[in-house]
């Protein structure tokens, strides 16, 4: 019974991380699309955030973002076996 407790644990938790993750992923290619229309508008982007708490967390989700895409493109490319 703790091996099924075990696993059912670690299931809920690869949902977590994946969720979290799919959403950063997708929360930072909407702010590039912003960022970009504002670009092509005015010509330039200015983003100022004067909130530290607020800065420190988009850092860290950007972070996580990268090493989540980083174990995704990794899991991808080995889980494919196949001789080109």
């Amino acid at each position: 019974m703790a091996s099924l407790n075990t696993i059912s644990v670690k299931r809920k938790l690869r949902v977590i991380v994946h969720g979290l993750g799919l959403s950063s992923l997708g929360s930072a290619l909407f702010l590039q699309s912003v960022v970009f229309s504002s670009i092509l508008q005015k010509g330039y982007f200015k983003g100022i955030e004067q909130n530290h708490i607020i800065l420190n967390s988009e850092i860290a989700l950007t972070g996580f973002a990268i090493a989540y895409f980083g174990y995704m493109f990794v899991r991808f490319i080995f889980s494919n076996k196949q001789n080109f």
